[in-house]
């Protein structure tokens, strides 16, 4: 008996140990997919990539690490993303000013539209214009005549040179002839925070970044920056209604992998950003941030991105944006 007794406890022993390696080895197994958002927390990607992680990873049966790579307006991120294996396992969440980095710094290291494959795109925003309640101004013609009337005074902050809300402000003011020094931060929340505190005097940012501080009397909002009007801020006029007609800027957001990925596992990922876009949980959870979602195939997004990369040059161009 004591020899049986002892048999079944080492059976036992035996049965469990298997089965806890059996655990442990599938949770070693489970994939994990990096999303890098190439600026600081409170950035628009860093948000947005935060908002549908949980869902994504289950959608995909992976584990999802969104990492911040803050940096050179988005291009030390990126150009790590460049450079990392194309299995779908490293993703960008990236927007419009991923296209803009390619015509403002002459030596990256990466090809913005070469070296990437669309994967899956996310949705649209618009960018809200604030000035600084100091200034006294209530729209953006009253703006631009302050600004005009001390040409080179004041000082606009943005999420770093090459951001989008960089050349926003830039093509701004280059469409009105007025002049502002361009003081460049680490993200969205870090440029807000300079206008909060006064020591910058304007700011634009994603409508997803300033939300949060409509009622603020800090800040004036002055304009919203799209085609049309936010349905988020329905009450706050476009640019080209407020006296620049055809003015317009907004931002596709989309996650990118590095080029050579097997169409096979891009369509797989965007499958599964579809599923995650098409729940009414994220859907609403995204537009409290400000973001217009859709859904699109992989060719799709490509042409999106394609004519993209040929517009970005032409507004760079036309605002005559440069990194200092």
């Amino acid at each position: 008996m004591p020899f049986r007794f002892l048999a079944v406890r080492r059976s036992t022993l035996l049965a469990l140990t298997l089965a806890v390696a059996g655990i442990g080895v599938a949770q070693a197994q489970q994939r994990v997919v990096r999303i890098v958002v190439p600026y600081g927390t409170g950035a628009v990607q860093d948000t947005i990539a935060r908002a549908i992680g949980d869902e994504l990873g289950q959608a995909l049966n992976a584990s999802i690490v969104v990492e911040n790579r803050a940096g050179a307006g988005g291009t030390v991120g990126t150009s790590q993303v460049a450079r990392a294996a194309p299995d779908g396992n490293t993703l960008v969440l990236a927007a419009a000013s991923h296209h803009i980095a390619g015509y403002l710094y002459k030596n990256l290291s990466y090809d913005p539209y070469k070296d990437f494959t669309g994967v899956a795109y996310l949705g649209n925003t618009g960018y809200i214009i604030l000035a600084s309640a100091s200034l006294n101004v209530k729209n953006p013609a009253e703006f631009i005549q302050a600004i005009k009337a001390k040409p080179g005074a004041y000082d606009y902050a943005s999420a770093g040179n090459g951001s989008a809300s960089h050349l926003g402000m830039a093509s701004f003011l280059a469409a009105t002839g007025a002049q502002m020094q361009h003081i460049p931060m680490k993200s969205t929340g870090d440029a807000v925070t300079e206008l909060l505190a006064g020591r910058v005097q304007a700011v634009t940012a994603a409508t997803i970044g300033v939300t949060a501080y409509r009622q603020d009397p800090r800040v004036t909002f002055l304009a919203y920056t799209g085609k049309t009007r936010s349905r988020f801020a329905p009450d706050l006029p476009t640019v080209a209604e407020s006296g620049l007609p055809g003015y317009a800027f907004d931002s596709w957001l989309g996650l990118l992998a590095p080029a050579g990925l097997p169409s096979a596992e891009r369509d797989k990922i965007n499958a599964a950003v579809n599923k995650v876009l098409a729940d009414p949980k994220v859907q609403a959870r995204l537009a409290s941030l400000g973001v217009e979602t859709g859904a699109k195939s992989p060719e799709q997004f490509q042409q999106l991105l394609k004519a993209d990369w040929e517009a970005a040059g032409k507004l760079v161009a036309a605002s005559g944006a440069r990194v200092e």
